[in-house]
């Protein structure tokens, strides 16, 4: 048994990356009983969503699970900024007949904080993971108290470091290629973001807790080639997709399966932080990249009446299509078999 696999209590060396939006229980339960570790996307659910789901779990699995939440800072509402970056979507608007000042501002997600370590006691998930850093040391004694192992991203060597001396259990290595947000949280520099194969051995190299590869690993060639530069395991999200047991939209879907999910882009306007997905409307005719989209999570709700408007007519043109670079392990398969297959089984 690997060194993931003992941390972790798990058999297969292979983490299911949480999807905000596209996932909920099902898909954690699915591959948790197949032997890997399935996760539970929580930075958008509400407490009693959040219950709902944990109970859910608990009640169809006895094997271990993660739990995945933003640590990020809540930021300080800006209105001149808000403004901007509604009148740089303006023209949409109007094309959509829609009220920009009916538009409510506001943050779209919250950072894992007290009340939500309060409520997980009552489950004790027996693995926690966390995007942009960790949180408090307060809040990381209060996960550590039930026996929780940590779990946090890494975009570069630096922030490996920091997550160790921090008190991570396992780092995943981020690569450039992966879909959804970056974990990025020591830098908002995009030039210190590079790829997997060659980030994790730097990472391995510079740390002692198990390292686990993510981006662009679809199938169980690139689990093995993560696996010789010395990862204790990898994390799949963007090859789960189109499995049954995810809520992926059928936008969504059909974007995955289309020649479109070749052209990837790391954007921030979807929610003000880079994320990568794919090539949209929205991004090609504002770049994938705005000065003017306000920090994470205040882009959001600007977005989502133009979102929700498309989607009613069937279009994905200001959807955020999550997606990392390689979409060719993607397929409508049970997640269990997915899982078996990605680990050489």
């Amino acid at each position: 048994m690997g060194l993931l696999q003992q941390v972790l209590g798990i058999e297969l060396p292979l983490i299911q990356a949480p999807m905000a939006g596209v996932q909920g229980s099902a898909l954690a339960v699915a591959v948790s009983n197949a032997g890997g570790l399935g996760s539970l996307p929580c930075a958008m659910l509400g407490a009693e969503a959040l219950r709902a789901e944990l109970a859910s779990i608990r009640a169809q699995t006895a094997k271990p699970f993660n739990v995945n939440f933003f640590c990020h800072h809540t930021p300080v509402a800006d209105p001149a900024g808000e403004a901007a970056w509604r009148q740089s979507l303006a023209p949409y608007y109007v094309e959509f007949g829609i009220d920009p000042s009916a538009i409510p501002a506001g943050p779209g997600r919250l950072p894992f904080d007290a009340a939500t370590a309060d409520l997980l006691a009552a489950f004790k998930p027996p693995v926690v993971s966390f995007h942009f850093g960790l949180p408090s040391d307060a809040l990381l004694a209060r996960v550590r108290s039930w026996g929780a192992k940590v779990i946090s991203s890494a975009t570069t060597v630096e922030e490996a470091r920091w997550l160790e001396a921090h008190g991570a259990d396992v780092i995943v290595a981020q690569g450039l290629e992966a879909g959804g947000h970056r974990g990025m949280f020591l830098t908002d520099e995009l030039s210190t973001q590079v790829g997997t194969f060659a980030l994790l051995p730097q990472i391995v190299h510079a740390v002692r807790v198990p390292v686990v590869a993510a981006g662009g690993i679809a199938d169980a060639a690139g689990v093995r080639a993560a696996l010789a530069l010395g990862a204790a395991g990898v994390q799949v999200g963007t090859a789960y997709l189109l499995c049954p047991e995810a809520t992926t939209s059928a936008i969504h879907r059909a974007a995955l399966t289309s020649e479109a999910a070749r052209h990837t882009a790391l954007t921030n306007l979807y929610t003000g932080h880079p994320a990568r997905g794919i090539m949209t409307r929205l991004m090609r005719e504002q770049g994938p990249l705005s000065a003017v989209a306000p920090v994470f999570p205040l882009a959001t709700s600007a977005v989502a009446p133009l979102r929700a408007k498309a989607e009613g007519m069937g279009s994905g043109d200001f959807s955020p299509l999550w997606a990392g670079q390689n979409a060719s392990g993607c397929r409508a398969v049970p997640a269990a078999q997915l899982t078996r297959e990605l680990a050489g089984g």
